[in-house]
């Protein structure tokens, strides 16, 4: 028997054994268990909340949602230290044990709660260390963030199924508290007591009153509310940096000329009534800090040191509009004092640190507070960018001031213009598409747009044209290049035409290029200049109109020598005052010119040269070529523009000042013609030739609307006919717009009948417009009926593509409903009162429609007394018929005002013709 003479190993010494939860740990765990009880019934109200708003499409979020989500971010701080320490105790002690499930799962589990904690971390965007913007990939950090809890407590189920068994009991009385707690304090849950979208109550404009403006509750908002640009600035830099340069940010008595005009407003109201309560009128648009805190009524108020006078219209101000009331303007909404989030007025540094945490983390119920749909909207800019001058303010009557709204509604740019010489591919939708481009900026609120594929936000300068208040405050040369860059092919003109003699019926010769003409030396021509409006959706000018200097400069030289001029500049930068001007000529009830921004004086306008979008005008100046001229003549007209003319930098600044204001130029055109020479000659248009015709014709048919009855109609007649000779059915229609002028209507029925007919076509909604007029007046009611229905249906091809609905031009709306009126008076006798009546009552209702969209219409007040009146309804009729009285225009009430300024000023005088022809070598007076 043989023995094992090899060594025997000793036995291994047993470890100590290691609990997976000691009693140290047990505590750990308690505290984690603990926080997370909390935590889930803090959560379980907080989706519920979330839950709501999705099912209610709405945002319920308040002040107590706020305060509870702080309690959120606090347990989640909280919970994050004591879930790592017990996880990696806890992994340490049983990472080898025999149970490989639950060593599995518990590892799984402590992975998903890591994920958990890290996705609320990256969600409240720690400020300068973790700020996700992107929308998409915060989307998915959010969604991680809320199924990762469920999770978790699958991962722990399954976790402790593996192992020490699960005390049901106890995690199902925890979720009934959960479930209890959050359907308890859903159910207490209030929206913001102020409503979203509230409007403010009509006894509200009492105070502020004759501005049109409302708070929601009718009382006054603290100044401190509506003045927190440098809150705004925090997380929005780029935002807070263009509206910090805009007119809107210098709109009250931080700007300078506004400061002269409202200062001459209030001390006219005292000096008539005692106090300054019709100035209201400035101050809903102007002034809304000390207007809306109470501090404007007073009439010692300090309009340089008080605290609310430099504020201009706030961030805060705009932002905290809830409603839009209706669309007639002077400053016609609702305003609220917004609410914050906690510790928003708070002075401590953290405090402050953790409200801007709270708005980065949850900035829903911020962006609802201060971002609403109304802000995409043409109507929110309409409040206050369209003006009517209230009795209150002038002790006359209604009068209707510059109204960017109606002139933007009415035309191709928008849309919802039926009668546009031009449309565009694609309608814009409001005013932002144009005054507040999109801009690259990081800033928190910035965004990828569906046009863009940048982070962007909305240009806040606003740039529009004001280049005077950036030059006189002494703004950054950046801020008036913004400006010159939005006038850039705004407009355009053209050197079209010259006739012969001088005169506008002499012999035309055009268009001047590609041939040009060969001058004779001693001949008298009439130089035909061309202004197009192409980037423009609304009147041009508009805004202070009165006050605004466009004009026209033309020269004409032979080398150094001089031979024509007009629109040059005088003394102390003074434009000659026989300039061609682009204005609208206001006078006073005494026959003064409006030239101090006085608007409690305004009465009549002399003339209004203003040009609507996508339209044009023909100026016509005179010259004869020198019987001693050598060589060419070579023409230059410039389109100039600014802001603020002469005479009323005079009325702000003293006599003795030199208008030294930007001088935009905003476009030109040039062409050198042989003179006596037999060579023909040539040059270039860049404008096609069909459109230079087309333009010309239109600035013709334009002057044809006032004046003489016949006007150039004539002239545009001839234009429009090589227009359709071109292949273009712009010439037809057109040539319709002035045969239906003239009266010609068989030849308009002709016209119209060839521009549905070219190929293209003209387009139909506008061929319907002309045709239901015509047969309007043809007396053709039901076919009239049937076209203008057509065109509030829109129902035409490419329409749509096109985001066109003409259903808000009320102009068809009154015809429409002028012609069902029409249509019942052929419904005589007793048996057929009824279908009478249903015609009415139709009228009625496309009536309503105009007036919803504009309250002020006078045709509508009137339709609408006749129909009530006919209804048996005397009590609306006499309201109507008040109305009617109210708004409609008082067209002999100037006679007098225009007779005297015409007599003591010759160049206005001039200039108020209906066809005005200037003189480019008059002589010195």
């Amino acid at each position: 028997m043989m023995s094992d003479s090899s060594p025997t190993k000793p036995p291994d010494k047993p470890r100590a054994y290691v609990p997976a939860v000691g009693p140290g740990l047990k505590k750990l765990l308690a505290v984690v268990f603990a926080l997370f009880a909390i935590l889930a019934i803090n959560s379980g109200y907080l989706a519920a909340v979330t839950f709501a708003e999705w099912y209610f499409s709405e945002v319920l979020q308040n002040y107590f949602y706020q305060s509870m989500f702080l309690v959120h971010l606090v347990l989640g701080l909280l919970i994050t230290v004591p879930v790592i320490v017990f996880g990696v105790i806890h992994s340490k002690n049983t990472y080898k044990r025999r149970n490989r499930r639950a060593v599995r799962a518990g590892f799984a589990l402590f992975a998903a709660s890591l994920l958990l904690l890290a996705s609320g971390i990256v969600l409240t965007r720690v400020e300068g260390i973790l700020e996700i913007k992107d929308g998409n990939t915060r989307d998915i950090v959010y969604w991680t963030h809320v199924l990762a809890p469920l999770v978790v407590i699958w991962l722990f189920i399954l976790h402790r199924l593996a192992g020490p068994r699960i005390r049901w009991k106890v995690g199902g009385g925890w979720a009934l508290v959960v479930v209890a707690f959050a359907a308890i304090m859903l159910a207490m849950h209030s929206q913001d007591p102020r409503e979203w979208g509230k409007i403010g109550p009509a006894s509200g404009e009492k105070y502020f009153f004759p501005s049109l403006a409302r708070t929601v509750d009718g009382n006054f908002i603290p100044a401190t509310t509506l003045q927190m640009d440098q809150y705004c600035l925090e997380c929005h830099p780029d935002v807070h940096r263009g509206w910090s340069h805009s007119v809107h940010r210098f709109s009250s008595f931080n700007n300078p000329i506004y400061l002269f005009s409202v200062r001459n407003t209030r001390k006219a109201m005292i000096e008539r009534d005692g106090n300054v309560q019709g100035s209201r009128f400035c101050a809903g648009c102007h002034d809304p800090v000390p207007f809306f805190s109470g501090a404007f009524d007073d009439p010692d108020f300090d309009d340089e040191k008080h605290p609310t006078s430099q504020a201009g219209v706030t961030c805060s101000v705009c932002h905290s509009i809830t409603h839009i009331n209706d669309n007639r303007g002077n400053a016609s909404y609702t305003i609220e004092e917004p609410l914050h989030y906690p510790f928003t007025f708070s002075e401590n540094p953290f405090l402050q640190w953790v409200n801007r945490q709270l708005v980065k983390a949850k900035p829903a119920f911020h962006k609802k507070t201060f971002l609403k749909p109304l802000h995409q909207t043409t109507e929110f800019c309409g409040t206050c960018h369209k003006v009517h001058l209230p009795e209150e303010l002038n002790q006359y009557r209604f009068l209707r001031g510059q109204n960017h709204y109606d002139s933007f509604l009415l035309s191709g740019v928008s849309g919802h213009g039926v009668s546009s010489f031009y449309y565009p591919p694609k309608a814009e939708k409001n005013c932002n598409g144009c005054h507040m481009p999109l801009q690259v900026s990081d800033d928190f609120g910035a965004k990828v747009f569906a046009d863009g594929g940048e982070l962007s936000v909305h240009n806040h300068q606003f740039p529009t044209a004001n280049t005077a208040i950036p030059e006189l405050l002494g703004m950054p040369p950046w801020v008036n290049e913004a400006h010159r860059e939005f006038l850039d092919g705004v407009t355009r003109v053209d050197i079209f035409a010259l006739r012969k003699e001088g005169t506008i019926d002499g012999e035309l010769i055009a268009p001047l290029r590609p041939e040009l003409p060969t001058l004779e030396p001693g001949g008298t021509y009439l130089l035909e200049a061309v202004i197009r409006t192409l980037k423009l959706g609304h009147l041009f000018t508009q805004g202070t109109a009165d006050s605004n200097e466009i004009w026209l400069e033309v020269k004409i030289k032979s080398g150094d020598r001089l031979v024509g001029l007009s629109g040059g500049l005088e003394e102390m930068g003074r434009v000659d005052p026989w300039s061609h001007f682009v204005n609208a000529y206001v006078l006073d009830g005494d026959g003064n010119r409006i030239d101090r921004r006085n608007p409690e004086d305004i009465f009549v306008p002399l003339y209004n040269h203003q040009i609507p979008p996508g339209a044009a005008d023909s100026v016509h100046y005179r010259f004869k070529v020198p019987e001693d001229i050598e060589g060419p003549l070579t023409i230059d007209v410039a389109l100039k523009y600014r802001k603020f003319d002469t005479t009323i930098m005079q009325h702000v600044y003293g006599r003795e000042y030199e208008n030294t204001l930007p001088i935009t130029v905003m476009a030109t055109d040039s062409v050198t013609l042989p003179v006596g020479e037999s060579d023909t000659q040539t040059g270039e248009s860049s404008i096609p030739l069909w459109q230079r015709w087309n333009d010309y014709g239109i600035g013709l048919l334009r002057k044809g609307s006032k004046g003489s009855k016949k006007g150039q109609l004539r002239q545009a007649e001839e234009a429009f006919q090589v227009v359709e000779a071109l292949g273009r059915p712009d010439g037809a229609l057109n040539l319709a717009r002035v045969y239906f002028k003239e009266g010609r209507l068989e030849e308009a029925v002709a016209a119209l009948e060839r521009a549905g007919q070219n190929d293209p076509p003209a387009p139909s909604w506008t061929l319907a417009w002309f045709t239901g007029l015509v047969n309007k007046q043809n007396g053709r009611l039901d076919a009239a009926i049937e076209s203008f229905q057509s065109i509030v249906e829109t129902k035409f091809r490419g329409a749509a593509e096109r985001d066109f609905d003409f259903s808000k031009d009320y102009r068809v709306l009154n015809e429409l409903g002028q012609t069902l009126v029409e249509r019942s008076k052929l419904e005589r006798g007793v048996e057929k009162r009824a279908r009478r009546d249903e015609y009415l009552l139709r009228a009625k209702s496309y009536f309503e429609k105009a007036l919803a969209i504009d309250p002020e219409n006078v045709a509508a007040h009137f339709n609408m007394a006749l129909i009530h009146n006919r209804l048996g309804d005397m009590e609306k009729a006499k309201k109507h018929r008040n109305l009617h009285g109210r708004y409609k225009p008082d067209d002999n009430a100037g006679e007098k005002s225009i007779a005297k300024h015409r007599a003591a000023n010759k160049a206005a005088d001039h200039a108020s013709e209906s066809i005005v022809i200037y003189d480019l070598q008059r002589e010195a007076e």
